[in-house]
């Protein structure tokens, strides 16, 4: 007999929670922790309260609160941050936190060929001004190099969680856009103006942005940088339809 991956996933669920139980033992440090009364029940956060979650989001996890594994793996392929809540503070899992980069959760990685050299150094000290961090991924001059390299550099970083976002400049941000976007976990959005640079974020949860040196002015990509990191995923329907676009590359890289 043959099970889908749903029917296995609940099976699994079934019988780590028959076997450790609500108070169950888990590698959450937080399970060391004093119990505030004998009546206490020890929360547990499954897959399901993960896969709640728009890719990319935070969960809270309760003090003392026991993470079931298949949570765990869930959390990793969809980069979803579990935020241990203790005494009154949050502070991030740490197999989340230790993948971080410089000393902000809002760091941007920032790349581009030579045709998009000027404006990335321009919007490098933008960035700087409006409080980010910015990881520079190159190129550093303006001499002929090839684009994939870098939107890879800066996809990757965002892919592994060592950047919050990442905008990537050449020549039309089309190939950058082609190139990021083969990269797992990264939705990259090619923006030219204010309606593209909302939509990419509130609709499809962008977290690479491409922008065509070429083809927009330098106020304009000011402006669009600011609205694409300013402005939240819309989550609701939004939601269901990137987790689908999430399933159609996971179908592409199981193992």
């Amino acid at each position: 007999m043959e099970f889908s991956e749903d029917e296995v996933r609940a099976i699994v669920r079934k019988i780590l929670l028959r076997t450790l139980g609500p108070n169950g033992i888990d590698d959450n440090p937080a399970a060391s922790q004093p119990r505030p009364s004998s009546n206490w029940t020890r929360p547990v956060v499954t897959e399901a309260d993960v896969l709640a979650i728009p890719p990319g989001g935070h969960l809270a996890v309760p003090g003392g609160a026991m993470v079931t594994p298949l949570a765990r793996d869930t959390a990793r392929e969809r980069r979803v941050e579990l935020v241990q809540e203790q005494q009154g503070a949050s502070q991030i899992a740490p197999e989340s936190s230790k993948s971080r980069i410089g000393s902000t959760a809002k760091s941007v990685a920032l790349g581009a060929d030579h045709g998009g050299y000027a404006m990335k150094e321009d919007l490098r000290s933008y960035l700087n001004e409006l409080g980010y961090e910015t990881v520079d991924c190159g190129t550093f001059s303006t001499s002929s190099v090839d684009y994939p390299d870098f939107a890879y550099a800066v996809a990757r970083l965002v892919s592994e969680g060592r950047a919050w976002r990442g905008i990537v400049v050449d020549g039309a941000g089309i190939g950058s856009c082609m190139a990021a976007n083969k990269v797992p976990g990264v939705r990259a959005a090619m923006c030219y103006d204010h309606a593209t640079a909302v939509n990419s974020r509130e609709h499809n949860d962008a977290n690479v942005l491409t922008l065509g040196g070429v083809l927009v002015g330098g106020n304009l990509a000011r402006q669009i940088v600011k609205t694409w990191l300013e402005t939240d995923f819309g989550g609701g329907r939004h939601a269901r339809r990137v987790n689908k676009i999430v399933e159609i590359e996971r179908r592409f890289t199981r193992t």
